[in-house]
């Protein structure tokens, strides 16, 4: 699908395995209209505005890989990324420096993958091995009444076991439309806004502070992991910018390096403090 088919059955969400206040300086970074919702015990939902889709050659599937792959770059959270339009639907998940994989269902919702990006899935969210893996196994198998939207659905119904909530209205099989409405009216729901670097870094030192991570963002092992983001972060936008150049690299490489900037500065003013 072309990115002026505006077609009413496209959509995406994004599913963080972290609260909103520790997603929110991750989906600034994004630089793209969205709205934040919590969505469960430990989970976040963004939902990309309909501007996000104007971009040149980009598929749902494309967009949805990126933008998970960007959030969860630099954060020790996994988001997954759900995906629909009019030739199928399907899912991907990020994780780190981890490859990012997905699985794909055609339009009629028959199975279109490999069964390692299950594998991924459950273990980067850690799900039941057991009983988990035999929900996943149903929705890899010909069933004649199940469509691609049925089979998200279904994925999202596993993921709820694992307290995924998500606020009503953001079904798979709505328009993009449909989804930004619906997110605008959950409660605690919240538009996200590039507010500029000085508010972004504020804010990421505040969550970081606050994460289970703490300990890496001050003394020796904060300033070799900073130094480490920041340089990685520094070649990804450099390869972005090769050739026909690559927007994935540059968003990932400018969350790198503001992590990496965002961990120096703390454990310096922390030095100062002392």
């Amino acid at each position: 699908m072309s990115a002026t088919d505006h077609s009413p059955a496209a959509g995406v969400l994004l599913l963080c395995r972290a609260e909103p206040d520790r997603v929110r300086p991750s989906a600034q970074l994004l630089r793209e209209p969205l709205f934040l919702a919590p969505a469960g015990e430990e989970w976040t939902v963004l939902v990309p505005g309909e501007e996000a889709w104007h971009a040149e050659g980009a598929t749902p599937a494309a967009l949805t890989a990126e933008w998970a792959h960007a959030l969860t770059v630099a954060e020790p959270w996994p988001a997954v990324g759900l995906w629909w339009d009019a030739e199928g639907a399907g899912f991907v998940v990020a994780a780190g420096f981890r490859r990012t994989v997905g699985y794909t269902w055609l339009a009629d919702g028959s199975p279109l993958g490999e069964e390692s990006a299950l594998t991924a899935l459950r273990a980067r969210l850690g799900l039941d091995p057991v009983l988990d893996a035999e929900a996943f196994d149903r929705l890899t198998r010909p069933d004649s009444d199940a469509d691609a939207a049925a089979r998200v659905l279904g994925l999202v119904a596993v993921l709820a076991r694992a307290g995924l909530h998500l606020p009503p209205g953001l079904t798979p099989g709505a328009s993009a439309a449909e989804l930004r409405a619906a997110a605008g009216a959950a409660p605690e729901a919240e538009p996200v806004e590039w507010p500029g670097w000085r508010t972004v870094v504020r804010d990421g030192l505040d969550a970081s502070e606050r994460g289970p991570l703490g300990q890496w963002i001050r003394g020796p092992r904060a300033r070799a992991l900073g130094a480490a983001e920041v340089a990685a972060g520094v070649s990804l936008w450099a390869l972005g910018r090769r050739g026909d150049g690559h927007r994935l690299m540059r968003v990932a490489g400018a969350a790198l390096v503001a992590d990496g900037v965002l961990t120096l500065a703390y454990d310096t003013w922390r030095s100062r403090k002392r």
